[in-house]
């Protein structure tokens, strides 16, 4: 009798977590039987806050918070774990992508402004990036900075204000050198969006929301690219399209897109999926270890933890 009474409670435990787990639109979709060495099979995404318009652009600071874009809102957003949300810094010209470069200083894709920026440590924005050869810049998306401070990013026409026209007439993938120099590296992507780096820095990735993959490009000593291929494709019956994304530091892809967060060893090959109730538009490594993936989704902030730390692109140890 005892055991019949505990297979019963068990098996009620179970549907209760089957229940809730379905309720919030979760499901951990296996590919691969590798997909179980980066996410563990009883892992759950958690929603950590919400009430926003849509979140964009997250990144992680050492000092033991998150700071992510409510892009309609204009603002950008810091979420200390345990706390409730606030302000950081407002207008911020629609912010959408957000990291730090390689001294620490935030760098933002300012959407409704298009351009690049620094948030300075003591306090002023310097402009990166706001016309190329003369012509004012879509709306920059996304953003990674490499080891030797080059900032690549993606250029794509979502954020040209109401009455504003687009004056290049291509959608770009571009890099800013150190020195400053912007170089447009492609022009042949519909709608380029989330960006970024293998551990070792010789690939470059960037998603084509339009077109539903992810391009990886060679990258030279110098920051120049070549050899642009198709990496993986994400068409799906599902909702969205590919967004932003993460990597790992074996290598492996976490790439926002239809349905959820698709998983991507490095050469490409689907593992598996993490499927969602709010489509996530981009993702970040956070908390001490960085084996916890962020998630910006439309109206809200989620959180899941993984088996292999992130790589981070830039000093783990940050200002601000």
């Amino acid at each position: 009798m005892h055991n019949f009474l505990l297979n019963i409670l068990l098996a009620l435990s179970a549907l209760s977590y089957l229940t809730a787990a379905s309720a919030l639109g979760q499901q951990l979709t296996e590919v691969s039987p590798a997909f179980w060495t980066v996410v563990e099979k009883n892992a759950r995404v958690e929603k950590v806050a919400g009430n926003f318009q849509f979140t964009e652009g997250p990144v992680w600071n050492r000092a033991g918070f998150l700071l992510f874009s409510d892009i309609p809102a204009n603002q950008i957003v810091k979420f200390v774990p345990g706390s409730a949300p606030g302000v950081f810094r407002t207008p911020s010209g629609n912010s959408n992508g957000l990291t730090y470069d390689r001294q620490g200083r935030l760098t933002i894709c300012e959407h409704s402004n298009r351009r690049v920026t620094r948030l300075e440590a003591d306090g002023p924005l310097t402009v990166l990036a706001d016309r190329y050869e003369g012509k004012k810049l879509n709306s920059p998306n996304d953003l990674v900075v490499r080891s030797d401070g080059t900032i690549y990013f993606t250029d794509p026409p979502y954020g040209i204000p109401e009455g504003e026209q687009q004056e290049l007439p291509f959608q770009g993938v571009f890099k800013i050198a150190p020195d400053g120099k912007l170089t447009l590296l492609a022009q042949d992507f519909e709608r380029p969006n989330g960006i970024a780096l293998s551990p070792n820095e010789k690939t470059l990735y960037v998603t084509d929301s339009a077109r539903g993959h992810v391009r990886a490009f060679a990258v030279a000593k110098g920051g120049s690219t070549s050899n642009g291929r198709t990496f993986a494709e994400m068409k799906s019956e599902r909702r969205g399209v590919p967004d932003g994304m993460k990597v790992d530091r074996k290598g492996n892809l976490y790439v926002t897109g239809a349905g959820g967060v698709w998983v991507f060893d490095k050469t490409g090959k689907h593992l598996g999926s993490i499927v969602m109730s709010e489509l996530p538009a981009n993702c970040a490594w956070g908390d001490d270890d960085f084996r916890t993936l962020y998630l910006t989704a439309r109206t809200s902030l989620y959180k899941i933890r993984l088996k292999i730390p992130g790589f981070i692109t830039y000093p783990t140890t940050v200002r601000r």
